[in-house]
C-alpha cells in the first residue's frame, strides 16, 4: 500500500550531517549480512541511509514515541527498500525484546536524552539478543574520564540537565564498566565529527 504523499516528515540537520560518517564506520564493523536492530530510530534518516548504503544488511528501525513512529512508517514506505523493514514500537525499558536474536544492534543519540536506566536496559537487551562476537554500536557525545571533549559538549550537557535532571552526557568509563557486567567489551572507539564518538562493543 502506498504511503500518503501529503505527510511532511521531520528532518534532523544533525542526522543529515552525520549519517555518512557513521555509515562509513558501520561498513567496517557490522557483519556483512544479517538483521540489524536500531533502537530509537527517531526521524528514520539514519535507517533509510544505512539501508541504502549497506544493502546486504536488513535494517529494523524501532521507536517509542507514537508521533515519530507514525512518521517513521511513512518514511519507510516511501523509501520502498527491500532491506528496510516497517518500524516496531519499542521502549528500551520494555522487558521483552522486539526481536529475539539479531546480528547487530545500533543506537544513536539516545543515552544523553534518557535516564541512566536506559543505558542499563539497552546493554541488557544486547546481552540477551546478540550472539558471541556480535556488535552493539553506540553513537553520540560522551564524557571521558569525567571531562568533556569540547566546550560545546559541556554547554550541551548543562542545557540537557537544565531541561531534565535525569538527562546529560554519559561518561564513557561508566558505560564501559556497565557493559562489562553484561558481557560486552570495547572493540573500537572512533572519533567522529562534531565531538561525537562511535563506540563499538562486542558480545563476549
Amino acid at each position: 500500500m502506498n504511503a500518503p504523499r501529503t505527510v511532511e516528515l521531520r528532518e534532523s540537520p544533525a542526522a543529515e550531517r552525520n549519517k555518512q560518517p557513521i555509515a562509513a564506520v558501520l561498513a567496517r564493523v557490522l557483519p556483512v549480512t544479517g538483521l540489524v536492530l536500531e533502537v530509537a530510530s527517531g526521524t528514520g534518516q539514519h535507517a533509510e541511509h544505512f539501508a541504502r548504503t549497506l544493502p546486504s544488511l536488513t535494517w529494523q528501525p524501532t521507536e517509542m514515541d507514537a508521533d515519530l513512529l507514525a512518521e517513521l512508517r511513512v518514511r519507510v514506505q516511501r523509501a520502498a527498500l527491500p532491506n528496510l523493514l516497517l518500524p516496531l514500537k519499542f521502549d528500551v525499558h520494555d522487558a521483552r525484546r522486539p526481536i529475539a536474536s539479531v546480528a547487530a544492534i545500533f543506537c544513536a543519540n539516545l543515552l544523553h536524552i534518557a535516564p541512566w536506566t536506559a543505558c542499563a536496559a539497552l546493554l541488557a537487551h544486547a546481552e540477551l539478543g546478540l550472539a558471541h562476537g556480535a556488535p552493539l554500536v553506540l553513537y553520540g557525545p560522551f564524557k571521558q574520564g569525567g571531562e568533556h571533549s569540547a566546550p560545546s559538549n559541556a554547554a550541551f550537557d548543562a542545557d540537557l540537565r537544565r531541561r531534565d535532571s535525569a538527562w546529560g552526557l554519559r561518561d564513557l568509563d561508566d558505560v564501559l564498566e556497565l557493559a562489562r557486567g553484561h558481557g560486552l567489551e570495547l572493540e573500537e572507539l572512533v572519533a567522529m565529527p562534531a565531538n561525537n564518538l562511535t563506540v563499538v562493543l562486542q558480545r563476549q
